[in-house]
C-alpha cells in the first residue's frame, strides 16, 4: 500500500510516498480503508523530533514510528473475530498511528461511526482538533451558560471547533484572529471578533470568565483579562526546541497556588466517548468541521508545511 512515511527527522521534505505493507489485521482490530486524514500541529512536531526532550519516546535518533498521522476517515473493510461494535462496511472516524497511509489497523476503540451528514474530509477534521477544544472548554475550563468566554487563535484548527462548541454550551464568545480571518470567526458563531493586528485583547478593558489561549500570550497578559475567578486553559507548548513550553506550563500550576483565578495547560486524549459527543454536536447543525485546504496523499510533505507555517483556516485534509 502507499503511504507518507519519515525515516529521519527533519522538514517536510523527508515525508515520502512509498509502498509498505499493509497492516495486519488482529483479534481485537478493525481494519479501515482510509479516505481522507488531517494534519496536526503533533505530526509536524514529530517530523522534526522537536521539542527534543520529545525523542525520549519516539525515538532518539531516528523515528521508530515510520508513519505519519493519527486523525482519519474511512471504511471498514475487516473487524477481527472479537471486535463486537462495527462490522465491514460501516463509514467511521478516529484516531491512530499511521494515518497519512491507504489502510490502518487499530483497536475498535480508536473509530466511532461516523454520520450520513458529515463527509469523510469533515470526519478526518475532528479527532485531535475537536476534542481538545471539547476538553479544555468542558472539563478544563468548566463552562457555563452565560459566562464570557475568549478563544485567542479562534480561526485554527482547534479555535473554529472551540468557537463553536462554547456557542453550544451557551457561552458569550470573543473570537481573537487575524485581519483576513474575521469573517470566518464571526461566520462560525462568534458574538465579538477581535483583529489583533488593531487591537490588543489584553488591552481591552473587557473580563472574560474563561480564556483558551491556543497562541501562547504570556500568563500575566491572560490574567489582565480575566475574572477574578476565571479560567485561563493553555492548549499546547510553544515553538521551543527543548523543552516545547513546559515553563509555562510548570509556571501556570505554580501561580494557580496563589491566586483564585485558574491556570491550566493539558494535552487533549482522543476518546471514544468524545468523538461521539463531537459527532452528534454536527449532526446537529451546532458544530460544522471548517475546512482549509486539501491535497492528495501525494502532497502529504505541502501540507505538513503549509499548516507548519501557522496560517491555516480551520484543518487541513489529506484525501485519499
Amino acid at each position: 500500500m502507499k503511504a507518507i512515511v519519515q525515516d529521519v527527522y527533519g522538514s517536510p521534505d523527508v515525508l515520502q510516498l512509498k509502498d509498505i505493507d499493509k497492516p495486519v489485521v488482529g483479534d481485537e482490530s478493525v481494519y479501515v480503508r482510509v479516505r481522507a486524514c488531517s494534519v496536526n500541529p503533533l505530526d509536524w512536531h514529530l517530523m522534526r523530533g522537536l521539542p527534543y526532550i520529545a525523542r525520549m519516546s519516539f525515538g532518539l535518533r531516528n523515528p521508530e514510528l515510520r508513519v505519519r498521522g493519527v486523525d482519519l476517515a474511512g471504511v471498514v473493510e475487516a473487524v477481527g473475530k472479537n471486535v463486537k461494535r462495527l462490522q465491514p462496511g460501516d463509514e467511521v472516524f478516529g484516531s491512530c498511528t499511521g494515518a497519512f497511509a491507504e489502510y490502518v489497523s487499530a483497536e475498535e476503540k480508536s473509530f466511532v461511526p461516523k454520520p450520513a451528514s458529515m463527509t469523510f474530509e469533515q470526519a478526518a477534521a475532528v479527532p485531535v482538533a475537536g476534542c481538545t477544544a471539547l476538553q479544555a472548554l468542558r472539563d478544563i475550563g468548566k463552562v457555563q451558560p452565560g459566562q464570557k468566554v475568549l478563544i485567542n487563535g479562534a480561526a485554527g484548527g482547534v479555535g473554529t471547533f472551540a468557537v463553536q462548541i462554547a456557542r453550544s454550551f451557551g457561552a458569550e464568545v470573543t473570537g481573537v484572529c487575524s485581519t483576513r480571518n474575521v469573517d470566518l470567526v464571526r461566520s462560525i458563531g462568534a458574538d465579538h471578533v477581535v483583529d489583533y493586528s488593531q487591537a490588543d485583547f489584553t488591552r481591552s478593558g473587557e473580563h472574560y470568565d474563561l480564556i483558551l489561549d491556543n497562541m501562547y500570550r504570556s500568563l500575566s497578559d491572560c490574567r489582565r483579562v480575566l475574572a477574578p475567578e476565571g479560567n485561563v486553559v493553555l492548549i499546547g507548548g510553544s515553538a521551543g526546541r527543548w523543552i516545547n513550553g513546559l515553563g509555562r506550563t510548570a509556571k501556570a500550576s505554580v501561580q494557580s497556588r496563589f491566586t483564585r483565578q485558574k491556570l491550566a495547560s493539558f494535552f487533549a486524549r482522543t476518546t471514544n466517548e468524545d468523538m461521539i459527543v463531537l459527532a452528534e454536536l454536527i449532526d446537529a447543525g451546532k458544530v460544522t468541521p471548517v475546512l482549509d485546504r486539501t491535497y492528495p496523499l501525494s502532497e502529504a510533505a505541502e501540507a505538513v508545511r503549509h499548516l507548519e507555517a501557522g496560517h491555516a483556516r480551520g484543518k487541513v485534509i489529506i484525501t485519499l
